[in-house]
């Protein structure tokens, strides 16, 4: 069995180059065998990616989220499409929209995301989605600015009835440790009623913790407990559930089988 971890701040989990390797060795015992390394903003990306360019089965996505809306650095739109080219980024993101904290006004969020799902198409990249209480506005223009590539629904937080619709566009929709609990019927009920292809996990560590591991920070070697999770709402095996799982990542990141 492997799984793949769609979305992981590893620069969050531990700023030490060490420990982040640690980090990513125990994923890969515990079945995690590929990471996509997640940042913020332009300059942690730089940092990480270079602590991170020795470990193996990692990949990277760059760009400027939401929170970063007031300072998306100098020249960033440059920088981005640089960093874009760099050996083993393979998306945009994440980028999006967030309406729940005062990340600046709303008009200058929507401005900063339609340019970088332009710049996402230009290079003919897959872009990943921050959507918080934004649904939307975020939806519309997607339906617009989305490339051939498509994209990914991070940590997918809306209900059925909008995945119902956002189905049309080329997307995927990621779920993570949330769905283990409870108390998030609206989740389990999308994922029951989402073809089993168009499905993907991440671990968003070291936020959404899986219920197992309740209080303690997140890490990728958790994943496994969101598998289950995807397994018993879909009535698979886990093996059968993360081999389907496995498959969705490599097309949603438009990677050969053989990675």
């Amino acid at each position: 069995m492997q799984l793949f971890d769609t979305h992981a701040h590893i620069g969050l989990i531990h700023e030490d180059q060490m420990e982040q390797l640690l980090i990513i060795q125990l994923a890969k015992r515990k079945s995690v065998s590929h990471i996509v390394s997640i940042c913020n903003s332009l300059h942690d990306f730089e940092q990480v990616y270079e602590n991170l360019k020795t470990a193996t089965g990692v990949y990277h996505a760059v760009g400027v989220s939401p929170s970063e809306v007031a300072n998306p650095g100098v020249n960033w739109e440059h920088r981005l499409q640089a960093f874009a080219k760099l050996d083993r980024v393979i998306a945009i993101g994440e980028i999006g929209l967030d309406y729940y904290r005062n990340f600046g006004d709303k008009n200058s969020q929507v401005e900063l995301f339609i340019r970088q799902l332009d710049i996402a198409r230009s290079l003919q990249l897959p872009a990943i989605i921050h959507n918080r209480e934004a649904g939307r506005d975020l939806l519309d223009i997607l339906k617009t600015r989305i490339g051939e590539k498509g994209g990914i629904f991070h940590c997918y937080s809306e209900d059925w009835l909008y995945a119902m619709e956002a189905l049309e566009l080329p997307m995927y929709f990621s779920f993570a440790g949330n769905i283990t609990y409870k108390n998030v019927r609206h989740l389990h009920e999308t994922i029951a009623n989402l073809p089993m292809d168009r499905i993907l996990i991440e671990s968003e560590s070291p936020f959404m913790v899986p219920s197992n591991y309740k209080g303690k920070r997140n890490k990728p070697a958790y994943l496994v407990e969101t598998a289950q999770a995807i397994a018993d709402i879909k009535r698979m095996s886990l093996e059968d559930t993360a081999q389907a799982l496995y498959e969705n990542s490599l097309r949603a990141f438009h990677l050969p089988e053989n990675v």
